[in-house]
C-alpha cells in the first residue's frame, strides 16, 4: 500500500480485525463507523494489497501438546552467503522454528523453537542444528514463563 495511504477507518478495521478475523461485515460496520458495503470495499482493498496478509486460528500452543519453548542463538559456521541460504533453507524446513530472526552482534540468528518436552528439544538441537553444516554453535535458553504473546501490530486509529 505505499502508493495509497490508509486513513483512520482502514486502521480501525485493521485493528478490529487483528483482535478478531472473523468479524462480518456487518459486524465490523457497528464497531467502526462505517456502512457494511463500505467496509467489504476497504476490506476487499486491504487484502488485495496484501496489507491484509491472511487469517489464520490462533492453537493453544500448551493444549496442542508443545509445553516447551526456548529461545536459542544461533552462530554460523561461515559468513557466506551460501552459509546463509542453507541455514535460511534448514530453518523453512523445521516446522518446530515458529520464528527466526538475523541478528547484528556476537549471534547470528535468534529463534524461537517450540518442542513437547526436553527430550525432543535435546534432539532437535542435536540432530537438527548442530548437525547441519552451516550451524557452528548454539546457546539455548528455556522460556520458563510468557509474559506477553501477541502478533497485534500497535495500530492507532486517527
Amino acid at each position: 500500500m505505499a502508493d495509497e495511504a490508509i486513513d483512520g477507518f482502514d486502521r480501525k478495521i485493521l485493528a478490529a480485525l487483528q483482535h478478531n478475523g472473523r468479524l462480518t461485515n456487518n459486524e465490523l460496520a457497528e464497531q467502526i463507523g462505517l456502512s457494511p458495503s463500505q467496509c467489504s470495499r476497504r476490506r476487499t482493498r486491504l487484502e488485495q494489497t496484501g496489507l491484509i496478509a491472511g487469517y489464520h486460528a490462533r492453537i493453544d500452543r500448551e493444549r496442542a501438546g508443545f509445553a516447551l519453548v526456548s529461545i536459542i542463538s544461533v552462530t554460523l559456521a561461515t559468513h557466506t552467503e551460501g552459509n546463509a541460504d542453507r541455514f535460511a533453507r534448514l530453518v523453512q524446513a523445521s516446522p518446530n522454528i515458529l520464528e527466526a530472526h538475523a541478528l547484528t552482534g556476537e549471534m547470528d540468528y535468534s529463534i524461537k523453537v517450540v518442542t513437547e518436552d526436553l527430550h525432543t528439544l535435546s534432539d532437535f538441537i542435536s540432530r537438527t542444528l548442530l548437525a547441519h553444516e552451516a550451524v557452528q554453535n548454539v546457546k539455548t535458553a528455556i522460556v520458563l514463563n510468557t509474559v506477553k504473546d501477541t502478533a497485534a501490530l500497535p495500530l492507532q486509529s486517527g
